[in-house]
């Protein structure tokens, strides 16, 4: 999994916890310590996918579009890192049964992991993340 999907579901939670304010870049950047043209690249893939929208100018910023209890983590994962674990597999010698199967058959078991995931985090919306927050706060 990359950092993309912790990055966005850190972006969605912070703007969850502020429904009724704009938030810039700059801030989630902040927040999550990562450069903000790091922020704006995941912002732009969360927007693309209506999750959030933007103002731009003064008092602009990025706000949910949505309510947090309709995203699920599998939602993210989908935009942010879907195949991500599938195998880097080397190419092998076709002539060897192991070789020339291998690629086909982790491709299958990762496929299954995935979709093993995909049902977990299905489970879990930003909405739970953010009472997970509370939880931890108190």
């Amino acid at each position: 999994m990359n950092s993309n999907f912790t990055l966005a579901v850190h972006s969605l939670t912070l703007l969850a916890l502020k429904p009724d304010r704009m938030s810039t870049s700059e801030a989630i950047a902040e927040s999550a310590c990562v450069h903000p043209v790091r922020i704006r690249k995941v912002l732009s893939l969360l927007r693309k996918h209506e999750f959030i929208t933007s103002k731009e100018g003064t008092g602009g910023g990025f706000i949910f579009a949505l309510d947090p209890g309709q995203i699920t983590l599998w939602d993210i994962y989908q935009v942010t890192s879907e195949g991500a674990l599938q195998p880097k597999c080397p190419d092998s010698n076709e002539d060897c049964i192991v070789g020339a199967n291998m690629k086909n058959v982790l491709l299958h078991i990762f496929l299954g992991a995935e979709e093993h995931l995909g049902e977990y985090l299905k489970d879990y919306t930003i909405r739970e993340v953010v009472n997970f927050i509370h939880i931890k706060q108190k």
